[in-house]
Order: structure tokens, then sequence, then C-alpha cells
């Protein structure tokens, strides 16, 4: 008897884990950015766990949406098989510059002029954004993939990102109206990370996000804390972690 209660417990607990497993792998999310976003940050990955989705993290430090932009000429950010399986296309380019300028862009991403240099983010960002909508909607007409001959081809799910923090005024608003343009969901790091450019802290007197760097920068005559404490174990990298699987949440259902 007691070996029978044994055994239907170890069912029990093996059909539990696969099950767990099963879930952690039920989406797979890719992320493009630069130092903010690597996987030597770790938040990618803690939100991706939280919600049971496989991460392809594809941030490179030092890089700007115009190497995005570029990777996807030479078709190196993301494979044809990658394309076929992943979820949601997030992207977390965060440099301080005005991604929604409209004076430049063009009708279709086939007619910008590639490589992409620096000069123009509004640019490269919709370049990133049409050629990944467009290579979804494709899909449609690809014998080989599972959306072939359907309505819509590939659902394309952007997702994009404030920066850290609300210090980068001329980003993270423009990054809002690219979104309200497009539809887009935001991770709204900046404004739910929990403290504000519009009050110092009460003992230093200095910025809130000094506290969680070992760098800073200046903006608009201000002293920021610049990249937050890399890891998986860090403060800041476990509460973006946690805003970003909440917003995930309500996009994606539960399977």
């Amino acid at each position: 008897m007691k070996k029978q209660i044994v055994l239907i417990l170890l069912v029990i607990f093996a059909t539990t884990l696969f099950a767990q497993e099963g879930k952690e792998r039920s989406y797979t999310f890719l992320l493009t950015g630069a130092s903010f976003a690597s996987p030597n940050n770790g938040w990618f990955e803690v939100g991706c766990n939280l919600v049971g989705a496989t991460p392809l993290n594809r941030a490179i430090g030092g890089e700007a949406i115009a190497d995005a932009a570029n990777r996807m000429v030479k078709g190196t950010l993301y494979s044809k098989e990658e394309l076929e399986i992943m979820d949601a296309l997030v992207i977390m380019q965060v440099h301080d510059r005005d991604v929604s300028d409209t004076t430049q862009l063009k009708n279709k991403y086939t007619d910008y002029k590639t490589p992409f240099d620096r000069s123009n983010y509004a640019a490269a960002f919709d370049y990133v954004i049409k050629r990944y909508l467009t290579e979804c909607y494709n899909l449609k007409f690809d014998s080989t993939s599972v959306y072939y001959n359907t309505r819509a081809g590939k659902p394309a799910v952007v997702v994009l990102c404030t920066d850290w923090h609300d210090g980068r005024v001329t980003y993270n608003t423009s990054v809002r109206r690219l979104a309200e343009k497009w539809g887009f969901p935001v991770v709204e790091f900046d404004r739910l990370i929990g403290f504000s450019r519009n009050a110092v802290h009460p003992v230093t007197g200095e910025q809130v996000s000094r506290l969680f760097t070992g760098d800073k920068q200046e903006i608009a005559g201000e002293t920021y804390g610049w990249h937050p404490e890399n890891g998986q174990d860090k403060y800041i990298q476990r509460r973006m972690g946690a805003i970003f699987a909440d917003t995930m949440r309500k996009i994606f259902p539960v399977k």
C-alpha cells in the first residue's frame, strides 16, 4: 500500500514537472537593444522566466537601432526558423533621440537606402517595424510555414520599451508617440521603476537612479545614473523583469 502511494505521488510530481517545463516554453520572445538590454543585465531573462517564455536575447552593448536595422538587412537579427516561432519582437533601443519624427520616413521598408548610419533614429525604427510586419505577413505565401494560406499571415507583435528611468525625456516621450501611431504596447520601465526625476533622494540629495549605478550621465544639466548594476539577482534588473513580465501577461493569454 505504501509503495502504491509513493508511486502515485511520483506520478503526480512528474506530471506537474513536465507541465511546468511545457509552460516555460509556451512562448518565445526576441529582444534587440544595446547595453541596457544585453544578456549581462538580466531583466529580460528574469521577465521571460516569470511568464514561462523562451528568451532570445540579441542585444549588443554599443549598438543602436541602426545596427538592428542593418542586422535585419544581413539576415542576422533572427533566422527564418526563429521568425516562424517567435511570438514577439521586443525593442529596447533607448538612445535619447526622437524616434517618432515622420519627416523623412519612407512608405515601404524597401524604399530605404541601406546600410543605415545613426543620422536618423526614427527612420531606422520605421525600417525595423515595417520590415518585421512585412516578413510576418508574407509567411502566408511560404508553403513551408504554418501560416501558409492564412488570411493575415503571422500575427506580428512588436513591443517597445522606455528607458529604465524617466531621465531620458526625449526618447521616452517619442517612443510613446511611436507606439500610439502603430498601436504597440510599451513596457513602461520609467513610470513603474519606483522613483522619478522630479524628486531627489532625501539623504543623498541626488537623483535616485544614482543609487543603482556605478556610472553617471548628464542630461539637460542634471546628473543621473547611467547603467544599472548587472545580474539577475540585482534589484533594478529584477524589478524591470517584473515590469516586463506584467506587460507581456496583458498581451499573451496563458497557454
